[in-house]
C-alpha cells in the first residue's frame, strides 16, 4: 500500500497538534484532496473535528489495543478512497504507556508507518532555543523520520525567519508557521476539547492560516513516505446480513464510539439504530440490544432526569445491555454533581458522583462472569478516562489485569463499566454482542 501520509506530533500537549492537523485538513482538501485523518491513542475529542473538517471518519491508531498488523490493517482500511493520510499524535511524541514511549505514542505509531513527522512547536516564547529543542528530538530516536518543523503562535514573519534561521544548521526545514491569534484555538473543558459540533474553527480561518504553510513541501514529503507492508493480521472481516436490530444511544450527551467498534457490530449483523436518552420519549421498536456510549451526562443531568418515558423504557427493557462511562453513569440510580442529586434509569445499583479528580488510563479486564459482551475469562482493552466516581457494587464485570481491583457491573443481560473497551482488541466481544442481542 502507497498512500501519502503525514504524522503531526509536538514536544507535549497544547503546542498546538490539533490547530495544525486541522489547517492541513482544510487546506489539502480545499486543493481537491481526499484526506483521511487519524488520531493516536483512545481520544475520542478530537476526531470529531478532524472528521467535520475532511468529511471522512477520523480513526484511532493505538499501539497499546493493536498489535503492529493489526493497526497497519485499521490504517489501510479507514485509508481506503483517500489520496493523502493525516495523523495527529497524542500528548509529546515519546510519550506513551510507558516512560521510554515504546507502546502507545505517537513515536511507535509513527514508526510503523514508516511516516515523517512534522513536529508543531509553541514559539511564542522562544528563537534561538528552537534550534536545541529539535536537535534532540531528531536525535533521540533514530528510527523516528524527522521531517520538518511547524512553528506555531508566531508574533510576526520576523519572529518566523529567525526561527528558520536558527534551524537551517541542523538541516531540519521550518516548513511554515501559524500566527500567534485567538481565532485559531479551540476552548475546552474538563474532559479536553468541546466536540465539534459545539465549538469549531471556522474553515476561513483554518484557509487563512494556511497561507503561512509551505503546502507544496509539506505535500511533497507526505508523498516520499514508501509503501507500507501488507501483513497477514487477525481483524475480521465481516460481512453477514442484518438480523438484529441494535439502538445506540447518540446525542448531546452520548457521543464517544470508536468507528471500528460499531463497524465490527455492523459486519456481524446488527442494524444499528440511533436514539436519543435526551430527547426521544421512548426506544425504537423492535431492538434486540442496546449500546449505551460515553459522553458529558453530567452536562444533561436534569434533561435526562426529566426524560421519565425513557428512563421507564430501559427499566423493562428485556433485551441485551452495554453501557460505557456515561451510559454506565445514565444506567446508575443516580447522578450527583454540584447542581444536586439528579434520579437516573436505576438498572446499575449505586449512584454516580462527579469529583474533582480524573481517573485517567490504559485497562486491561477480565471478564469475572459471562455477560453479553463476553464469557468468563476473556480479555479485553479498553481506556477509562473520567472525572466521576461509583461506589463498586457486586456483581462486578471485570478484573483488571494489571494490579488489583474490580471494574463494572454485570448482571443477567446488563454489562456496565467505565472501561471503553476498543473491540477490534478482542473482536469477539462484538460478536458475541450481536448473537446476544439476537437471543
Amino acid at each position: 500500500m502507497s498512500l501519502p501520509r503525514l504524522v503531526i506530533t509536538a514536544p507535549h500537549s497544547g503546542a498546538g497538534k490539533t490547530t495544525l492537523s486541522l489547517v492541513l485538513a482544510a487546506a489539502f482538501r480545499e486543493r481537491g484532496r481526499a484526506v483521511q485523518p487519524y488520531k493516536v491513542g483512545p481520544d475520542y475529542l478530537d476526531p470529531t473535528h478532524l472528521t467535520r473538517i475532511t468529511g471522512r471518519a477520523a480513526r484511532n491508531l493505538d499501539g497499546y489495543f493493536l498489535e503492529d498488523p493489526e493497526l497497519l490493517e485499521v490504517f489501510r482500511r479507514g485509508a481506503s478512497g483517500a489520496d493523502l493520510a493525516l495523523v495527529e499524535g497524542v500528548m509529546g511524541l515519546f510519550d506513551g504507556k510507558d516512560a521510554l514511549g515504546q507502546v502507545g505514542s505517537t513515536a511507535q505509531v509513527a514508526k510503523l508507518l514508516r511516516a515523517p513527522v512534522v513536529l508543531c512547536l509553541d514559539a511564542s516564547a522562544m528563537a534561538g532555543s528552537i534550534a536545541a529543542l529539535v536537535r534532540g528530538f531528531r536525535d533521540h530516536d533514530p528510527g523516528v523520520w524527522l521531517g520538518g518543523v511547524v512553528a506555531n503562535r508566531v508574533g510576526s514573519a520576523r519572529h518566523a525567519a529567525l526561527l528558520e534561521e536558527a534551524l537551517a544548521p541542523l538541516g531540519v526545514p521550518l516548513l511554515g508557521y501559524l500566527p500567534l491569534e485567538p481565532g485559531l484555538s479551540l476552548p475546552e473543558r474538563h474532559l479536553g476539547l468541546y466536540l465539534a459540533q459545539e465549538a469549531s474553527l471556522e474553515k476561513a480561518a483554518l484557509l487563512r492560516a494556511a497561507q503561512n504553510l509551505h503546502l507544496e513541501r509539506l505535500l511533497a514529503l507526505a508523498q516520499s513516505a514508501p509503501p507500507l507492508p501488507t501483513l497477514p493480521h487477525r481483524l475480521p472481516a465481516p460481512t453477514e446480513p442484518q438480523r438484529v436490530r441494535l439502538g445506540v444511544a447518540q446525542d448531546a450527551a452520548f457521543s464517544f464510539y470508536y468507528p471500528e467498534n460499531l463497524e465490527l457490530l455492523a459486519g456481524y449483523g446488527a442494524e444499528l439504530v440511533p436514539f436519543s436518552p435526551l430527547s426521544d420519549p421512548t426506544l425504537p421498536p423492535g431492538l434486540g440490544g442496546l449500546y449505551l456510549g460515553g459522553g458529558y451526562p453530567e452536562l444533561f443531568a436534569k434533561e435526562l432526569s426529566k426524560n421519565h418515558g425513557m428512563q421507564e423504557a430501559l427499566r423493562r427493557f428485556q433485551g441485551s445491555i452495554y453501557a460505557e462511562c456515561g451510559g454506565l453513569m445514565y444506567l446508575s440510580e443516580a447522578l450527583l454533581t454540584e447542581e444536586g442529586r439528579f434520579e437516573m434509569v436505576g438498572r446499575v445499583p449505586g449512584a454516580s458522583r462527579m469529583l474533582g479528580r480524573l481517573a485517567l488510563g490504559y485497562r486491561e479486564v477480565e471478564a469475572l462472569t459471562d455477560s453479553p459482551l463476553a464469557k468468563r475469562g476473556w480479555r479485553a482493552k479498553g481506556h477509562e478516562f473520567h472525572y466521576s466516581a461509583r461506589e463498586a457494587l457486586p456483581p462486578a464485570a471485570w478484573r483488571l489485569v494489571e494490579g488489583e481491583g474490580l471494574e463494572g457491573y454485570a448482571a443477567g443481560r446488563v454489562l456496565a463499566s467505565y472501561v471503553h473497551l476498543y473491540f477490534p482488541s478482542q473482536p469477539r466481544l462484538a460478536q458475541r454482542f450481536v448473537q446476544e442481542a439476537l437471543a
